[in-house]
């Protein structure tokens, strides 16, 4: 753990992000061996100090919770190369504070982003169902803004091209996934054929991803930001809860209305939006099942059954 504002601080990284990162680097990651010293000197370029590593934390980057010079409460974060942290500071100087998590002002520092604070452990999530799904998505409704003239954010095309690869090769080794991979991958094809719109999207949004604020009630954090359709950064939103909906012996049937409400509140396609959510869920549940996720695997291919 950090602990105050010298050269001489430990650190130990959260268990949670050892384990992802060890899922997307399993031959090792040089950028944990990095992390204690990189975290000293943002630390010190940003001239904060260290309240605490908010803990479980995330799964591809290390919040520490600071306090700037002035007495500011903020967020340092750091992400390795692979999680993009320079297009989520690109994308979040867009939004400008609309919608998402401040960006502050303060040295650059490469794979580190100083951030306004938020409540860390208040989530959207926190709110009863159909309440957080109405906050979520007008969240997000704000972030689907122009992307900025010259960008060099990923496509939705080229993102899922990859996913489509790794999707493919994982069918091969379960068969018994194929028919669900082949049927999201046909989606895929036939969606990319005629975008409605580009717009920048979130990327990776959830409820967990919209924390509660002091300058606005809801901001979201954590995008992985992609430009395409708005209906593919909504698909992600419908599986919230995905144990609960598995749980459920209605559970097919509201997945259907949720997709229905939730096209209909944003004004978007109802079999876009539920075919962005089948190729998203397939992709998903083949991800868990390589990394080893088992019952991850198993909740999100029964989901993406039910599209």
């Amino acid at each position: 753990m950090i602990e105050g504002n010298d050269s001489r601080m430990a650190f130990e990284p959260p268990q949670r992000l050892v384990r992802a990162l060890g899922e997307t680097a399993p031959d090792g990651d040089g950028w944990l061996e990095k992390l204690p010293e990189a975290a000293r000197q943002a630390v010190a370029l940003s001239e904060s100090t260290v309240d605490r590593v908010q803990v479980p934390g995330g799964r591809s980057s290390l919040v520490v919770l600071v306090r700037r010079a002035d007495g500011t409460p903020a967020v340092l974060k750091l992400a390795p190369p692979r999680f993009r942290p320079e297009a989520e500071r690109a994308a979040l100087a867009h939004w400008g504070g609309l919608g998402a998590v401040q960006l502050l002002e303060g040295p650059r520092t490469e794979g580190a982003l100083l951030l306004e604070r938020l409540h860390p452990d208040v989530s959207v999530r926190s709110l009863a169902e159909a309440k957080a799904l109405l906050e979520a998505a007008g969240t997000l409704r704000r972030l689907w803004v122009e992307p900025p003239a010259g960008h060099s954010f990923e496509s939705v095309a080229d993102r899922t091209e990859r996913q489509a690869a790794a999707m493919r090769a994982g069918a091969g080794a379960r068969p018994e996934v194929a028919g669900l991979v082949d049927a999201a991958l046909a989606a895929r094809a036939q969606l990319l054929t005629a975008p409605p719109e580009h717009r920048l999207l979130h990327g990776t949004f959830r409820q967990s991803k919209v924390l509660a604020g002091e300058r606005m009630p809801w901001l979201a954090v954590g995008p992985d930001p992609v430009v395409g359709e708005c209906a593919f950064d909504l698909a992600r939103l419908v599986r919230d809860r995905v144990e609960d909906l598995i749980a459920s012996p209605s559970g097919a049937a509201t997945v259907r209305r949720r997709v229905k409400r939730l096209a209909e509140s944003l004004e978007l396609d109802q079999e876009r939006l539920g075919a962005w959510t089948l190729f998203r869920a397939v992709e998903s549940g083949v991800r868990a099942h390589r990394v080893g996720r088992t019952r991850d695997a198993e909740l999100l291919l029964e989901f993406a059954s039910w599209l």
